[in-house]
């Protein structure tokens, strides 16, 4: 299915997931509905599951949106507690778009689905809405830690899925990447059916020169943390400490921090490549979004930073909390920035980068290396510290299901 089929779909009204491989457009095709939507004084809610992901729609997280949060169920009395602003966000929504959504537990969109309902007053799926989820399978799965009470699947296995039963609009042609060689190695690792050949092109960029200095991705915070701290050092001037601080039982604040990814020493100097890990409340920047810290604010001390989106902005303390109902359980306050010479391929889906230096030895989940290599253009544009053989794996069950969801989107592109 090409662009303009799919857009056609969406603005038929009906509810859809839009897909096909990274760089197939998906992005651009939401973004020309949502302009189409605007045109049509629809109100759409522009969300998806991971910040970064939202900023390419200057939208919010899709746990900010629904009222949620970091809650893994619906907590009690939720409905009770949820303010007059977030039940009227809800209400007033035509549109719902969810973007990134392979990286969103089945669960979650039952509760979505859930929330919208009882919101709303309508038993209609999602009370009503048009929903317009947008992904690829083939690239990273929601995230499950070994001690998370609540252990979550595909969004595709949800009962909310079954009941949306989204049309699915397959977009075939690719737009990010340059050379057939690069893209043939691309479906290879999509299609698990990499060969050797594909192996060898890749295996020549271990190690290569690159004329800039790109941005590094690395499977774990854990490496991504050691870049930033060597590259932070190697700027001689004078470095700023900022402490967290926190309220709440031992148990509730380790989950808050982790899920916050602020760091609990935070150290900063004029010169500092940083990403943003909060929405600023006066819309100067997003969670995701990257930066250059310019100077220190005279008295206050907090870092001045120049975000690419051409704002410059004292960021000062901001604080997360974890609620039971209207209990505040936790608490972390932080300056809510990291350094960003080096992110963690989870934190580049849905990027394009001109170029990156990736470290793809120690991949831990299905199309890890798929997410991190799809974010260039071309071979020529990234270096590879390493790569191992899970690196060109991807999910079979994503495979099967893709190639389901191809057939089914031809089949829909003829009635258009």
């Amino acid at each position: 299915m090409n662009q303009e089929v799919a857009l056609k779909i969406l603005e038929s009204g009906q509810s859809a997931f839009l897909t096909g491989p990274a760089g197939a457009g998906k992005t651009y095709v939401l973004n020309e509905f949502i302009k189409w939507a605007k045109k049509h004084k629809k109100s759409v809610a522009k969300t998806a599951t991971t910040g970064l992901a939202a900023t390419h729609l200057s939208g919010n997280t899709i746990h900010a949106w629904s009222g949620i949060g970091i809650n893994k169920s619906i907590p009690y009395r939720f409905f009770d507690k949820l303010s007059k602003t977030r039940r009227e966000t809800i209400t007033r929504a035509n549109v719902l778009i969810i973007d990134e959504i392979s990286m969103m537990h089945d669960y979650m969109l039952d509760m979505v689905n859930e929330i919208c309902k009882i919101v709303r007053e309508d038993d209609s799926p999602f009370g009503g809405l048009q929903v317009i989820m947008a992904g690829d399978f083939a690239q990273l799965p929601p995230i499950n830690r070994a001690d998370d009470e609540i252990q979550g699947g595909f969004a595709y296995l949800s009962k909310a899925w079954e009941e949306l039963n989204p049309a699915i609009c397959y977009l075939s042609s690719q737009f990010r990447q340059e050379g057939q060689d690069f893209l043939e190695i691309l479906n290879a690792i999509r299609e698990n059916n990499v060969r050797r050949h594909h192996a060898e092109a890749l295996l020549e960029r271990v190690g290569a020169e690159t004329s800039e200095i790109y941005t590094q991705l690395h499977t774990t915070n854990f490496n991504v943390d050691r870049v930033n701290e060597r590259r932070l050092a190697d700027i001689y001037d004078e470095e700023m400490t900022y402490e967290m601080t926190h309220t709440g039982a031992e148990g509730k604040v380790m989950s808050l921090k982790r899920s916050v990814l602020a760091p609990e020493i935070l150290k900063l100097k004029i010169g500092a490549t940083v990403m943003a890990l909060k929405n600023d409340p006066s819309q100067r920047f997003v969670n995701g979004s990257i930066g250059k810290v310019i100077d220190f604010e005279d008295g206050t001390g907090y870092p001045v930073v120049e975000f690419n989106n051409g704002r410059t902005v004292s960021v000062g303390y901001d604080t997360w909390e974890m609620r039971d109902g209207d209990r505040k359980v936790a608490g972390v306050t932080q300056i809510p920035l990291r350094l960003a010479w080096a992110i963690t391929v989870h934190k580049s889906q849905g990027m394009t980068l001109d170029g990156a230096v990736l470290d793809l030895r120690r991949t831990f989940a299905p199309g890890m290396g798929y997410v991190a290599l799809s974010r260039v253009k071309n071979l020529n544009s990234m270096s590879l510290l390493g790569i191992g053989r899970s690196a060109l794996q991807v999910s079979p069950e994503a495979v099967k299901m893709n190639q389901l969801w191809e057939k089914e989107s031809q089949k829909l592109a003829k009635l258009y």
